[in-house]
């Protein structure tokens, strides 16, 4: 059996407080640089100029909250997009006219659904105990692969490890206003059907079953079953379908993602707008690496932010989460990941992968009702309701050879005439006459290896944990997945759910955790 490479590493915890006494203060206003200071080098900053920017950024927030609001209105449409942003961010979300936040306990790298998810779980367990950062280059989440997802939740997987974090993150979406506050998420409850022609009926009742056990809900229903209950379905080829009757459906990820954000924010996190563009490392000679030179590793120390006014500033930290999306493997190789010797040859095997979603309107008699659940050919191809009037979204991943080009979010519709609609109305007569009366394309953060999330440390560096790779099923995992990596930091293991198979070292030593269930 290959064996893993060693690496001899001091605990995460032990990491923050070595850092914490080694460092000036942590955060915006605690030990960062005025404005008007363009250097990131605080050793030679007076203390007493130091508190007096702390006080006077803390007086400014205390007067702009008491301010008269000049752009009040009884209706938040009348706002303008950069008004909306503004008073959203409020004083957690540097825009250049606050204290820079050069040093903190734990930088996260990617805002959306999983980097907010962190940060909202490292700040509502340890609040002032942790100075968390969070840096996002998209502000407004226009190319975001959270916001541009159909927001599914499902617990029809193969592996246990996906099915356990779905099935927490359903829980955590029922009492989601105990965790975020006001947010109202949508949720549909119509349930996921996993089609299986004999091919793959075996494998169906094979994870239905270990499905039900892990405490999911759904039941299997053969051909005749499949068109008793719904009406609509053509069962031509189909052996076999799986029906999830609880805690499935859909939800709106957009709502999930702000109120992440906003609780994190209102927990003390910081959110900064600027793009990762390089790494500042530091020799450690107290830790050693099994096949390396002793004296001669080197953790990761600084962060390189290049700010939307062209400036780079640098965040010092203790701790960093990786959780860039489906940039990950572009910062992780800033990071020399890939380029590097030993552990540091392994690449991170992600990258952006683009999918179309088509919102489709049908007329035609017997089409699918209200209740009608999230659906999914044995092709791959899949379709749910969307509103009241006849609107579906749908949608299907290519082939290998058929993978579009990522230099754009334009959408091919050709792709849908000739891969996606022949499908459906296969399936359903009543889509024979679909139209398209909408689409976008977004992102998946692609895992090449085996389509799974990449979960927990980083085998070379003592701190770097990596959160991403999800390849199309991550938003719904969100929540698993920011307790988990909270654990990994604040407890030093993962305490709710056991994630350590989906770590990196299955990638060193090519282990792949293949699932069967992915859309």
């Amino acid at each position: 059996m290959l064996r893993l490479p060693q690496i001899v590493r001091r605990p995460l915890s032990n990491h923050l407080r070595t850092f914490a006494s080694s460092s000036p203060a942590s955060g915006p206003g605690e030990g960062g640089n005025s404005p008007q200071n363009k250097s990131n080098n605080v050793k030679g900053e007076n203390p007493m100029s130091r508190t007096f920017n702390i006080l006077k950024s803390d007086l400014n927030k205390v007067k702009n909250f008491f301010k008269p609001n000049n752009h009040s209105s009884s209706s938040s449409e009348e706002l303008s997009e950069e008004e909306k942003l503004k008073r959203f961010e409020g004083g957690s979300y540097y825009d250049g006219t606050d204290i820079f936040p050069s040093h903190c306990d734990v930088v996260v790298i990617g805002g959306g659904g999983v980097g907010s998810s962190v940060a909202y779980w490292l700040k509502q367990r340890a609040r002032d105990g942790l100075n968390v950062v969070v840096v996002e280059r998209d502000s407004r989440y226009e190319r975001a692969s959270t916001v541009l997802s159909v927001g599914g939740l499902r617990q029809q997987f193969s592996l246990p490890e996906n099915i356990q974090m779905s099935l927490y993150g359903a829980d955590f979406m029922r009492d989601v206003k105990e965790h975020l506050g006001d947010v109202e998420l949508n949720f549909t409850p119509h349930g996921y059907l996993v089609l299986a022609s004999e091919e793959g009926a075996e494998t169906l009742m094979r994870n239905s079953r270990l499905q039900n056990e892990l405490g999911a809900r759904n039941e299997l229903l053969n051909a005749n079953q499949l068109k008793a209950k719904f009406p609509w379905i053509c069962t031509d080829g189909i052996v076999l379908g799986c029906h999830g009757l609880e805690r499935e459906g859909w939800f709106d990820p957009w709502a999930l993602l702000m109120g992440y954000k906003k609780r994190a924010q209102e927990y003390g996190a910081h959110f900064v707008n600027g793009e990762v563009e390089g790494f500042e490392f530091k020799k450690q000679t107290d830790i050693i690496v099994r096949g390396n030179t002793a004296g001669d590793y080197e953790s990761l120390d600084k962060v390189l932010v290049k700010m939307p006014n062209g400036e780079t500033r640098s965040i010092k930290f203790a701790i960093c989460v990786l959780a860039a999306g489906a940039y990950s493997g572009e910062v992780a190789r800033m990071a020399r990941i890939g380029l590097g010797n030993g552990m540091l040859s392994v690449p991170l095997p992600v990258e952006p992968r683009k999918r179309y979603v088509y919102v489709i309107n049908t007329q035609g008699t017997n089409a699918p009702g209200l209740a009608t659940p999230l659906t999914i050919d044995p092709c791959g191809a899949y379709f749910r309701r969307d509103g009241l009037g006849g609107n579906y979204l749908c949608g299907r991943s290519p082939s290998a050879d058929q993978e579009p080009s990522v230099d754009n979010l334009d959408v091919d519709h050709d792709y849908f005439d000739t891969d996606v609609w022949p499908r459906l109305a296969m399936r359903c007569k009543a889509f024979e006459s679909a139209k398209v009366v909408n689409a976008w394309a977004g992102f998946y953060e692609y895992n090449v290896f085996d389509e799974n999330g990449i979960i927990g440390a980083h085998p070379y560096y003592n701190n770097m944990l990596i959160a991403t790779g999800f390849s199309g099923h991550g938003i719904q995992q969100t929540p698993a997945v920011g307790r988990a990596i909270s654990e990994l930091i604040i407890d030093g293991q993962f305490r709710t759910i056991d994630l350590t198979r989906l770590g990196f070292d299955r990638i060193v030593v090519d282990r792949p955790m293949f699932e069967s269930n992915i859309v």
